[in-house]
């Protein structure tokens, strides 16, 4: 059995569509779906079923995906067990981050990794699944949790504080006025979610975004007032505070990757990197404001 074959079906499986399979692997659909096909009938069973709303898996596409699995790991194991000797400081390293802070304090940081190793071809990625290194889409991930995966090497590069914010033009009329301010319907992640859910009890949200960066670009169109993390709030001219920032509100800035990683010297390389510049920003991730404001 060619393990190509079972790479493809895996994506499919996983995606579930035949297109997102062919986008997660960067090959064409009609490759995709013409494997898929030659799989089938080489193993004489349908492995996938069309409905309305994509592919599902038959039973023996089930079974199969699960063997495939368990192929995924040990050739993972064998490149892990291989790559993790890599001395060089060259080669790619894949770094997976919130959009968020990818998109701004973090940038800076990338960028001067970048021109200190110019020979790493340094691949950025956004995403929230820790998912991603387990399955080797990424080496290297950064997220904004207290509860770090157990399976993953990590390290805890600081703590992010978390208020509410509104835009100055919208406090003002709030004030003015004399009402109650309007929140924003959150889901970036569990936590805003969570947070706003309990201080928004009871109230209607006409308004809901789903990113943090949504977020922001919402509350500067006067819109109402949302959590924000305070690196982001804080920097934003057009936005202020509406309270300190709650202790038990705070999370980590985890940098994670894979085991099998432990001696790839990029990797290690980005670590200690990302150690440093993030000590220089710990004021500004913890919500410390510069005295006289």
């Amino acid at each position: 059995m060619n393990w190509d074959d079972l790479r493809l079906f895996l994506a499919v499986a996983r995606e579930g569509s035949i297109s997102g399979g062919a986008r997660k692997l960067g090959v064409q659909h009609s490759t995709v779906s013409r494997r898929i096909r030659t799989l089938e009938k080489n193993m004489g069973v349908r492995l996938l079923e069309r409905k309305k709303s994509g592919y599902e898996l038959t039973a023996a596409g089930d079974s199969l995906k699960l063997a495939a699995c368990k192929m995924e790991h040990e050739v993972l194991d064998i490149d892990g067990t291989l790559g993790g000797w890599d001395a060089r400081l060259t080669g790619e390293l894949r770094v997976t981050a919130i959009n968020s802070m990818a998109c701004g304090i973090l940038m800076p940081m990338f960028a001067r990794f970048s021109q200190h190793y110019p020979d790493v071809d340094l691949h950025l990625l956004t995403s929230n699944k820790n998912s991603s290194l387990v399955e080797r889409d990424a080496d290297v991930a950064i997220r904004l949790t207290n509860t770090p995966n157990d399976a993953l090497i990590g390290k805890e590069l600081g703590t992010v504080a978390t208020t509410v914010y509104a835009s100055r033009e919208y406090l003002a009329q709030i004030q003015e006025q004399g009402g109650k301010p309007a929140w924003l319907g959150v889901s970036c992640c569990s936590f805003h979610k969570s947070w706003t859910g309990k201080k928004a009890a009871g109230q209607r949200q006409n308004f809901n975004v789903d990113d943090t960066l949504l977020t922001a670009a919402a509350l500067k169109q006067h819109l109402g007032v949302a959590y924000l993390p305070c690196f982001m709030g804080d920097t934003d001219p057009d936005l202020v505070r509406l309270c300190p920032p709650d202790a038990q509100m705070k999370l980590g800035v985890w940098l994670l990757f894979h085991p099998d990683l432990k001696r790839t010297a990029r990797v290690l390389a980005f670590r200690d990197h990302m150690i440093e510049e993030m000590k220089q920003q710990a004021d500004l991730l913890e919500g410390q404001l510069p005295k006289g404001n």
